[in-house]
């Protein structure tokens, strides 16, 4: 009150009403958000988790390359010309085995190298997940508890795609274990915990968080790694990155450095993942991934522009497996998939993963972009083979023998497929569609990379067997306003969809 008598006063003197200098009322402080701090300590839980993380030792059996007398010292480098260069290369070979001395060369024994890694037990029957990397190629493998005690395993199944491998173990006694949690329950800034045997030290503990999700580094078609700043190091392969609650939410992977050593970006299978893969490991020696039998391709903004789609996403499908799950179903080239067994196909990668991630044999509603508009197929998955044969696109349709023809407005020549080009491009005795025979330079078609010998299989999604034909789509294109035309393109190494920007004119292209 003392305070507020003063200002009444105040503001009597100056002449003022009380009502003008009193606080305007404001709206209520929004209070920042606030994030639960940091452990006193890791120890506790480091206790519990320690036992149940193992050393996971692999040897091999190398015989070193023998081409040629290598086993003295290499050449410096020197700058080319340098009288150097002579000297050394004369000295060097004077004092190799097998030179100058009559020494014969002799063959480089047989060594056995060793690599180390991490693992983690999730059965007290002996099972322990690692990474592939760390046992692939190995003669044997071998176990080491926290107590020292070695056990030899056996490799149950791998996983190379994923880089996942599953152990058995044998002990006298049942083994302290881990169980997997639910990586998607993982949130950026979580705090994590990595346990492991980075440089063969034993077990070590580093802390940090989660530092992003959905992580792809192009290590495979099944990327979706949890980053974190935890500590990994070489060793650390095939250990458990836990949350605060003690479940492993990944397998650590792989790190980015630049000199080899952590710097703060590391790299985590994710338990949801991994855990689908370990159990068919464990029921099948290998991976029952779900397989569609399409070839896919990403949808850029002409390509989605092109056939009225509005946003660049989904996955194109630009070649369909003959007698394969996909093509059961009737799903065709030029489709765009939007969704996948009601999840979101947002990007090409995408798809992958989730389609590998459904069960093997389960029929799945497949959302697709066709003509203009959606529209839903059903589809039984089947399991992935080991080596996939992607089918090219065949359309049946009697090609023309005729002179190449200008495409207005493209740079472009085509002619129907005949014996002649077949031989000229080495084109495939039953091949289809338009041959391109010349590519006007700095045109649409030159941009995009299109080159004499690439085939025409379909314009706008519609077959093509005549130049006729693409002129048609061409003209229909323009006629609607298009900025973009899609091609289907076949050369040697596959099939692919090719927006080409249209333009208005017609006139004749230069070259």
């Amino acid at each position: 009150m003392r305070l507020l008598r003063s200002t009444v006063a105040r503001a009597a003197l100056l002449g003022v009403s009380f009502a003008m200098i009193m606080p305007v009322p404001i709206a209520p402080l929004v209070h920042p958000a606030v994030a639960r701090g940091a452990p006193d300590s890791f120890a506790d839980l480091a206790a519990k988790l320690l036992p149940a993380v193992v050393n996971v030792s692999s040897t091999q059996t190398v015989t070193a390359k023998n081409s040629g007398p290598s086993m003295g010292p290499e050449m410096p480098m020197f700058p080319p010309g340098s009288p150097f260069e002579q000297f050394f290369k004369d000295f060097l070979n004077r004092n190799r085995p097998g030179q100058g001395g009559g020494n014969e060369r002799q063959p480089r024994p047989e060594r056995r190298a060793q690599s180390l890694g991490s693992g983690f037990i999730i059965d007290a029957s002996g099972l322990v997940v690692t990474n592939n990397h760390v046992i692939e190629g190995a003669d044997e493998v071998s176990v080491t508890l926290q107590d020292n005690t070695v056990l030899k395993a056996e490799v149950i199944g791998r996983d190379e795609s994923g880089d996942i491998a599953l152990l058995k173990v044998k002990s006298d006694k049942p083994l302290p274990t881990v169980d997997f949690g639910d990586s998607t329950q993982s949130r950026v800034g979580d705090w994590v915990v990595a346990i492991g045997n980075p440089f063969g030290l034993g077990g070590t503990v580093t802390a940090g968080i989660v530092s992003a999700r959905g992580r792809d580094i192009h290590q495979g078609q099944y990327d979706d790694f949890i980053q974190t700043d935890a500590a990994i190091n070489r060793g650390n392969s095939g250990g458990p990155l836990f949350n605060m609650d003690g479940q492993v939410v990944g397998i650590n992977t792989a790190i980015f450095s630049p000199s080899g050593g952590s710097i703060g970006i590391g790299f985590a299978i994710p338990s949801n993942m991994a855990k689908n893969i370990v159990t068919q490991l464990k029921l099948y020696g290998h991976p029952r991934r779900g397989w569609l039998g399409v070839k896919i391709q990403q949808v850029t903004p002409d390509i989605a522009e092109s056939l009225g789609l509005k946003d660049a996403a989904g996955a194109m499908i630009a070649g369909i497996t003959d007698g394969g799950p996909a093509d059961k179903a009737k799903i065709r080239a030029g489709d765009i998939i939007l969704k996948f067994d009601g999840l979101d196909v947002k990007e090409m990668h995408t798809l992958p993963r989730i389609v590998a991630d459904a069960e093997v044999g389960k029929q799945v509603p497949v959302v697709l972009w066709r003509d203009g508009k959606e529209l839903t197929l059903q589809t039984t998955l089947a399991e992935r083979p080991a080596d996939t044969q992607l089918a090219s696109v065949d359309p049946s349709a009697k090609p023309e023998t005729t002179q190449p023809t200008d495409i207005s407005g493209l740079g472009l020549k085509v002619a129907p497929v005949n014996q002649d080009l077949k031989e000229k491009f080495q084109l495939g005795a039953d091949q289809k569609g338009v041959v391109i025979t010349d590519v006007a330079p700095n045109t649409p078609a030159a941009e995009r990379g299109l080159k004499p010998g690439d085939v025409i299989m379909e314009v706008q999604q519609g077959e093509v067997a005549s130049p006729a034909d693409i002129q048609k789509q061409v003209d229909a294109a323009r006629k609607a306003d298009r900025k973009f035309m899609l091609m289907l393109i076949q050369r040697e190494g596959g099939v692919q969809y090719v927006p080409l920007p249209l333009s208005k004119s017609t006139g004749k292209q230069p070259g």
